[in-house]
């Protein structure tokens, strides 16, 4: 190992060693685990989360959590959380090669899509109210580094303050011991200006399906189970036996919002369930939406599974939190619907 290696990591080992601090901890709010099936022999139950530092895809400072099973890999300098994957496989988040190893830029009026697990504030119909521009999403929820705080099983990532919301974020992001489960607990802390009514919106960009489903609630709060947030529908967008089915249009951006609290990709070769509560009784961004599907359209070959907090009005010093559960699976079954039969059991 290089010289300059090895003084990273001793630099480094007081932070392995420690617990989160008592604010990171209330953090804390993980929802129940779904089983699993690994695709192999999980370490003994006492083994500690293996935590390693180095470059990925051009960036110089990565944390990547390992597990034996699984691997999640941080990337601060863009503030997101890059890839989760099965040990030895293929990673099912999406991100866009052309922008490996750049840097963020506040200033630019161009979108830098790097991909990955990002929280932008909604709805993101108020972002030209709050700020100065309609697009790109605020500054320090999309285009500034973080600073990462890296604990015994997991690492802390913290926002500057944007200038427009007085918000900064928090992340906790948490891998299970021996599952392939990552645990993000996205706070808001109101730090300085005027009161923000917003909610927590966590984005999660992902390879091009076979195809997406959402378990709708009985009943569910949309006649139609869904609420169309696009001119143009997503293809095969089906409503039976209280599953939502959904492929990505290959040349249009499509959307649809829901008051779901579970979502599943189904790839070739694996499947991630992301589960995020919703409360009973509040009101919700984008029509009392709680989960969200876009897909987007050639070249850029991705879908976003969206989810969304409750709104709320936050004064200086309140805080706001969101929990996203991310279960990564094998696929079992010949077709999407079975696979997705299968995990929601339904």
């Amino acid at each position: 190992m290089p010289a300059c290696r090895l003084w990273w990591f001793f630099a480094l080992l007081p932070l392995l060693a420690a617990e989160p601090p008592k604010g990171a901890q209330r953090l804390v709010d993980i929802a129940t685990r779904a089983a699993t099936n690994t695709p192999a022999a999980p370490p003994p139950a006492d083994a500690p989360i293996r935590i390693q530092f180095g470059p990925w895809h051009g960036w110089p400072r990565a944390v990547t959590l390992s597990n034996g099973v699984a691997e999640v890999v941080i990337v601060p300098e863009v503030g997101r959380v890059m890839q989760f994957r099965l040990r030895d496989e293929p990673g099912v988040f999406w991100d866009d090669p052309a922008l490996y190893g750049k840097s963020p830029d506040p200033a630019s009026a161009e979108w830098l899509n790097f991909g990955g697990d990002k929280t932008w504030p909604a709805p993101q119909a108020d972002w030209p109210k709050v700020t100065p521009r309609a697009w790109p999403p605020p500054v320090a929820f999309d285009a500034l580094p973080v600073e990462a705080s890296v604990f015994r099983d997991g690492v802390l990532l913290r926002s500057p303050v944007d200038p427009h919301y007085g918000l900064r974020t928090e992340r906790l992001v948490r891998l299970d011991r021996t599952n392939a489960v990552m645990t993000i607990v996205t706070t808001y802390v109101k730090e300085q200006g005027p009161p923000s009514r917003v909610g927590v919106w966590i984005i999660t960009q992902l390879h091009d399906p076979e195809a997406v489903f959402i378990p709708l609630p009985r009943p569910s709060i949309n006649p139609a189970g869904y609420v169309k947030q696009s001119e143009v529908l997503p293809p095969d967008l089906k409503v039976e036996d209280g599953l939502i089915s959904l492929r990505r249009h290959p040349t249009t951006g499509t959307k649809i919002g829901t008051d779901a609290e579970t979502m599943l990709w189904v790839g070739k070769r694996h499947v991630l369930r992301i589960d995020s509560p919703r409360l009973p009784g509040l009101e919700y961004p984008d029509e009392n939406s709680s989960a969200e599907v876009y897909t987007n359209g050639d070249p850029k070959t991705y879908v976003e599974l969206e989810t969304l907090g409750p709104l709320a009005t936050l004064n200086v010093g309140d805080r706001l939190s969101q929990t996203n559960t991310y279960t990564l699976l094998p696929r079992t079954q010949p077709t999407p619907r079975a696979e997705a039969r299968a995990v929601l059991g339904r």
